[in-house]
């Protein structure tokens, strides 16, 4: 709803999040750099009168230039004490329910920004930390500081990686995920790409990618036809059945996908094997980000 995926309107922006508190969505998430400030001053408009209803999970820490361009990322206990004084004035709220950095800044030792943000929990204006995009060693040494509650990572049919040492670490620590990310950006609910949408540079939607991928899509599509749901609904429909004690974040931008997003179920152990047939782990082609961004990620060290 800020810019990443073109244009859009503030008008049905807000009247899409409203319908979804209506519909009993309880759980926002966004970040300070979503269009330098904008999400959040959406996000502040929409739930006015509503904040009760629902949860804010904020991100901070990735900076951005006024061109809208990655700028480095900053986790440091004055700053990130600064990024949630303006959230807060941005969102109308007192407080934030889930506060998390957005990338772990390799300048910053991960107990120092959790320590910064407990102070913030001590004083009222968060009531729970997350993270996001960490692997395994840096969940541990965060949560050794303060209890974790949630991190968010990329997790789809075809971004699975967090299976391997990452969710057992959630397990064992008693965190939850919140995932992004279940459609891919799109790819596997053949999204088009117009005018300024990001994905134009995004491995799995290049040119070279485009093939191999498309076929995978249409495989998959083939089967949400015979089942009679939607790409979307295949695609939350695993997440659920494959992770049903994790949350799917989904960004939508119109009544009409809120609507098909709700009417998702999760897919029978059948079905999950079928999809898992058409597309097994790694078949995808391309990385989830470009190699700059991939090389830079904790939740991708081994």
């Amino acid at each position: 709803m800020s810019g990443a995926y073109g244009k859009t309107d503030d008008t049905q922006s807000i009247a899409v999040i409203q319908a979804a508190i209506e519909r009993g969505v309880t759980f926002l998430d966004t970040g300070d750099f979503y269009g330098s400030g904008h999400n959040e001053l959406l996000i502040g408009k929409a739930i006015s009168g509503r904040r009760a209803q629902v949860q804010l999970s904020v991100k901070f820490g990735a900076l951005r230039g006024p061109d809208g361009s990655p700028a480095g990322v900053d986790a440091r206990p004055a700053a990130l004490k600064n990024f949630l004084a303006y959230s807060l004035v941005r969102l109308g709220t007192d407080h934030v329910d889930v506060y998390r950095p957005a990338r772990l800044d390799p300048a910053v030792p991960i107990e120092e920004t959790i320590g910064a943000i407990a102070d913030l929990v001590k004083a009222g204006y968060v009531r729970s930390i997350g993270l996001s995009e960490v692997g395994p060693e840096t969940i541990r040494r965060a949560a050794t500081v303060h209890p974790i509650a949630d991190l968010q990572i990329e997790y789809s049919i075809v971004s699975r990686d967090p299976e391997d040492a990452i969710f057992p670490v959630l397990a064992e620590l008693g965190i939850t995920a919140t995932m992004y990310g279940v459609l891919s950006r799109g790819l596997l609910s053949a999204s088009p790409i117009g005018p300024g949408d990001h994905r134009a540079h995004m491995p799995r939607f290049s040119q070279a990618n485009a093939e191999a991928n498309g076929k995978l899509v249409a495989g998959l599509q083939d089967l949400a036809k015979r089942w009679k749901i939607t790409p979307s609904q295949l695609a939350i429909g695993w997440a659920l059945g494959k992770q049903p004690h994790f949350l799917p974040t989904l960004g939508m931008r119109t009544i009409e996908q809120l609507e098909a997003a709700l009417a998702a179920v999760p897919l029978s152990s059948e079905q999950l094997a079928e999809v898992e047939a058409i597309a097994p782990r790694g078949s995808v082609a391309g990385t989830r980000y470009p190699a700059a961004h991939m090389g830079a990620l904790d939740s991708e060290k081994r």
